[in-house]
């Protein structure tokens, strides 16, 4: 078995473009999720190790000189962080030579010739799943006989083999929290709306949604939520609760956790039997009897993608979502007690100045506990990707994510509105969602009956200004 070192390499300061990570961005609050596609391989391959340098604060000064203790680096990459990725593992090369380095993420599976030709320093890489590719390259085989990766051959020129078998079996996956264990620091972690520290695991991938713009289903995924048994999570989570005790919630970070509602009942009675309390994606379209199972056994908080307010913007993007379905739910929520993290996303097809105010008025009227505001990322070996590139809404040459501080820009422009209109009605949203009476006095509410709260939402304000800042000098 080789020597194996998993690795996100340090980028942007506060960048969360981690393999857990569905927007590469720094986020308007300072945030990491756990290097999940990452600890996946790293707990197959025995003796391995995961260092995940943004969130543990690590510069480059102090990874690149562990290059010299592995036979084999593998670095998760994304589009936003590629060429940053890619000087690394060049850095990595000079300094161990004989090193192999393998790249792996949505980036690299789209694009697998273009990410070996940019990255002469890469020597694999690893397309969709590779749990299980990348444990048969630390076996040492053959490269010739792995199935789902690229390489250059003796001669330099670029193969790419057979696509690997999607995995359907996923309980033949180890915990990944056994790694988080032996490698992380879990403090490191932190997400505006979770409890803090939180712990965040799959039960499941795929998703049957078809949204346009959403990375990992269309990349990496697939489209059929092929899941763990309902017995294998409660045990990972079981095992959880005794390595880690200061844990407060745990999160599914399943693309839809809803997506078979039979299995989120089954699992969240395993979780009440534990008596954890947990949180997870989930589609604005849970029926009222689900909810109150899940909410009676442990469920704190959805993570629910509502993008628009505009119900032609909502069919443009192949949402599959209503908006009148969507209010129910979100009014079931709220009469359950149930808190939502709602997201949504500007700058998608279709959009208007008016359905911008749109969008906020229906933020505003649906009122979930927190928001989260994006532009729409039109993502390589996304629909929505092509579909702008064909209508000209996108220079594909020119076509950056984020700015050189790591902060999110609106690369889609349409002949009605432009970049700038997009870009500048993110903060509108926020000021509008925010700065409402209501709104505030819940904030202060919260923060007075715990001062833990307290500390949390006056540091998540600073940084929240400072953002908005960062992004007027942007």
């Amino acid at each position: 078995m080789m020597k194996t070192l998993f690795l996100q390499p340090p980028s942007f300061d506060g960048f969360d473009g981690g393999a857990g990570s569905r927007y590469q961005a720094k986020r308007e609050i300072k945030s990491f999720w756990y290097p999940t596609w990452l600890a996946q391989p790293a707990a197959l391959v025995p003796g391995s190790k995961l260092v995940d340098a943004p969130p543990a604060g690590l510069t480059m000064e102090q990874v690149l000189p562990m290059a010299k203790d592995y036979e084999l680096i593998v670095i998760h990459t994304s589009t936003p962080s590629f060429n940053s990725d890619a000087r690394v593992a060049q850095l990595m090369k000079e300094i161990n030579p004989s090193v192999k380095i393998g790249f792996v993420g949505a980036k690299v599976a789209v694009k697998p010739t273009e990410s070996l030709q940019a990255g002469p320093a890469v020597d694999f890489v690893a397309r969709n799943e590779f749990d299980f590719t990348c444990l048969e390259v630390a076996e040492g085989r053959d490269w010739s006989t792995i199935d789902g990766i690229s390489y250059r051959n003796a001669a330099g020129e670029i193969v790419h083999n057979k696509d690997r078998a999607i995995l359907e079996d996923m309980d033949q996956l180890p915990f990944v929290s056994n790694v988080y264990k032996r490698d992380l620091h879990i403090e490191d972690y932190f997400i505006g709306y979770l409890k803090h520290p939180y712990l965040s695991i799959y039960t499941g991938r795929g998703c049957k949604s078809r949204c346009t713009f959403c990375l990992w289903p269309q990349t990496v995924g697939g489209h059929r939520y092929r899941v763990r048994s309902p017995e294998h999570v409660a045990a990972e989570i079981r095992q959880a609760m005794k390595d880690f005790p200061q844990v407060k919630e745990f999160f599914f970070d399943d693309d839809t956790f809803t997506d078979n509602l039979p299995r989120a009942e089954l699992i969240a009675k395993e979780l009440g039997k534990l008596g954890v309390t947990w949180s997870c994606n989930a589609k604005a379209n849970v029926p009222y009897e689900t909810l109150k199972v899940l909410k009676e056994n442990g469920l704190r908080l959805l993570l629910v993608g509502y993008e628009s307010g505009n119900q032609q913007i909502l069919h443009n993007i192949k949402k599959g979502l209503l908006i009148e379905t969507a209010k129910k739910f979100t009014k079931d929520c709220h009469d359950l007690g149930i808190k939502i993290h709602g997201t949504f996303i500007l700058g998608l097809p279709g959009e208007t100045t008016e359905t911008i105010r749109e969008t906020i008025r229906y933020a505003k009227e649906i009122n979930p506990h927190t928001i989260q505001v994006s532009l729409a990322a039109p993502y390589p070996g996304t629909f929505l990707y092509d579909q702008a590139v064909q209508n000209n809404w996108l220079d594909a040459s020119n076509a950056e994510l984020i700015d050189e501080h790591g902060v999110q820009i609106a690369p889609l422009h349409y002949p009605h509105l432009s970049h700038t209109e997009i870009f500048d009605s993110v903060e509108d949203f926020y000021k509008k969602f925010y700065f409402r009476a209501p709104k505030i006095a819940s904030i202060v509410g919260e923060m007075i009956t715990s001062p833990d709260m307290m500390k949390r939402r006056l540091r998540e304000g600073v940084e929240f200004f400072q953002f908005l800042r960062e992004r007027k000098a942007a």
